[in-house]
């Protein structure tokens, strides 16, 4: 018969194992299994956390994809309940506004990498398309970021009246959209470009720059259409046709 004091004390000095193993080398001196594990400490902070964090891994497929999960799916796995699955959601909100947060009155230019970390937290994962827009002032200061659409993601779809309001209620003299890919693609459809052409002609008229169409798949970083030569593409074909 096990001796519950001995494995309390077992478990406990485990995690104060992982713990200074962190405080010490950092987190990427931490697998992903032993991350979750001592996340999901926080809502058991007695019990042996290990197998739970292995069978969430294997059930979802990566870390990235358990903090995405709803507290329905998380509760799903064994030895995963609403305590658990709350902290794991709360983490992932916490981190998903910090890195939204830290972008305001930055430089966009100067600030890409930055960028690309917050859309591919907050999309990589997603089972369905969102579209969100980077909202920034005269010299390219990032103002505001909101996701305004989510579902199938199309010209029809995408309202430019709406992207329009947005803009002009924040101030905004220029945008930068993003949307994601859940099948990983990072290859624009001819949607994708039908939808570029419209919000452009569409901004164009108030005044209001688009710099860019980025496109997250996975972790990889995103697809941008500036870097690509569309948006220079889609900017000389508005010209002409306006001629």
């Amino acid at each position: 018969m096990k001796n519950p004091t001995t494995d309390q004390d077992r478990n406990r000095g485990h995690r104060q194992r992982l713990r200074d193993k962190f405080q010490e080398r950092g987190i990427n001196a931490l697998t992903d299994s032993e991350v979750l594990e001592l996340l999901l400490t926080f809502g058991t902070p007695r019990r042996d956390c290990k197998d739970s964090a292995r069978a969430a891994l294997k059930r979802f497929g990566s870390l990235p994809a358990v903090l995405e999960a709803t507290a329905p799916e998380l509760q799903e796995v064994d030895g995963i309940g609403p305590i658990n699955s709350f902290a794991l959601t709360f983490i992932q909100g916490v981190a998903r506004r910090f890195l939204k947060e830290r972008l305001q009155h930055r430089d966009y230019l100067r600030s890409s990498r930055e960028v690309a970390d917050y859309l591919i937290h907050s999309m990589r994962d997603l089972k369905r398309e969102v579209f969100t827009v980077i909202f920034l002032d005269a010299s390219h200061s990032i103002i505001d970021t909101d996701t305004i659409a989510e579902g199938t993601l199309t010209s029809n779809t995408i309202y430019p009246r709406e992207l329009i309001k947005l803009a002009l209620a924040r101030h905004a003299a220029a945008l930068v959209i993003a949307h994601n890919h859940p099948s990983g693609s990072l290859t624009p459809s001819t949607d994708d470009i039908r939808l570029t052409k419209h919000l452009f002609a569409a901004c164009r008229l108030v005044n209001i720059n688009l710099l860019d169409h980025l496109i997250v798949g996975g972790s990889s970083p995103p697809y941008s259409f500036a870097d690509h030569g569309l948006i220079a593409e889609i900017g000389n074909e508005h010209r002409q046709n306006r001629q």
